[in-house]
């Protein structure tokens, strides 16, 4: 559920909030609560608004996953986000604890993706397929713990699971992401892959903007690469 203090940056026209696992997004057909309905409960009660609150949603991440989620607070700021997502002027690096190391431990990732509607999984190929889209995203290993490595990721396009699916290629499933090979889950059903930072240009006043998104707290492992904590490294 959206809490307040999840608001990593806000003005007249963007609100930029840090998502907890499970979160829906948007609404979907299962008619649970999601994250932009919440907000726009949150903002009407908050600025006292007499009539609908206007929220765009710039992007979405996965239900399972964490992090830095981008929406336009007006119109005008909706449809130059959208053409900056288009144009890729809008940076997302994302972190993720991956169950091997990858080799090399930084590069460049490209795969061809192909969505399974029924199963709701992207499979990562090396060669073009019909309907299978490009996806290119670069890497970085940054730290280790016994079992898990952390791994930073810009996406470089965005594909359907692009992360989960690429990462699964390379023989590098996310922490409890079992739908791609991890072993085993993670209590409260999500994975370890973290919307860590969103970078752009404000769309309307033209300055840099940048958010980061601090790591599920109540997760030693996350608290492990952040802080050093000498418990993780049993994981």
């Amino acid at each position: 559920m959206f809490r307040p203090d999840d608001i990593l940056y806000e003005d007249n026209h963007l609100l930029i909030v840090n998502k907890h696992c499970g979160d829906l997004v948007q609404p979907d057909p299962s008619g649970e609560s999601a994250l932009e309905d919440q907000i726009k409960a949150f903002i009407k009660a908050r600025d006292k608004k007499p009539g609908d609150v206007f929220l765009g949603v710039v992007h979405r991440i996965d239900r399972p996953v964490s992090g830095a989620v981008l929406f336009a607070k007006t119109s005008k700021a909706l449809v130059r986000l959208n053409e900056m997502i288009r144009e890729g002027c809008i940076r997302k690096l994302y972190w993720a604890l991956t169950e091997k190391t990858p080799e090399p431990e930084a590069g460049e990732l490209t795969h061809y993706l192909l969505r399974d509607g029924r199963t709701n999984r992207s499979r990562a190929f090396d060669a073009p397929r019909p309907e299978a889209k490009l996806g290119k995203l670069r890497y970085r290993t940054l730290g280790r713990s016994t079992h898990y490595t952390l791994v930073e990721v810009e996406l470089l396009t965005g594909r359907h699971h692009q992360i989960r699916a690429q990462l699964s290629k390379i023989g590098c499933p996310i922490r409890g992401d079992l739908k791609y090979g991890a072993k085993r889950s993670i209590a409260g059903g999500g994975i370890s892959l973290h919307s860590r930072t969103i970078a752009f240009d404000h769309p309307v006043r033209h300055e840099p903007i940048e958010a980061t998104a601090p790591v599920p707290a109540d997760d030693n492992l996350w608290n492990f690469f952040i802080n050093g904590s000498e418990g993780a490294q049993t994981y």
